[in-house]
């Protein structure tokens, strides 16, 4: 499965690893997922869900 927060779309961004010597190698910044039991359209599911989101309320959880 892609890492992808199902709310605000938040996706993998990528870059340089930066050495001293300023040698450059590929790199990637993964959003921090969490796996969560949320309340979609009426149902109960799981979905992977930033932190972000989850701070801010944006994910409605089942009672």
């Amino acid at each position: 499965m892609a890492n992808i927060c199902a709310i605000c779309g938040k996706k993998p961004i990528t870059g340089h690893r930066i050495s001293h010597a300023h040698n450059l190698s590929k790199r990637r910044w993964l959003p921090n997922l969490q796996k969560v039991r949320a309340v979609i359209n009426g149902e109960v599911k799981r979905i992977k869900v930033c932190t972000t989101c989850l701070k801010l309320g944006r994910v409605q959880k089942p009672a």
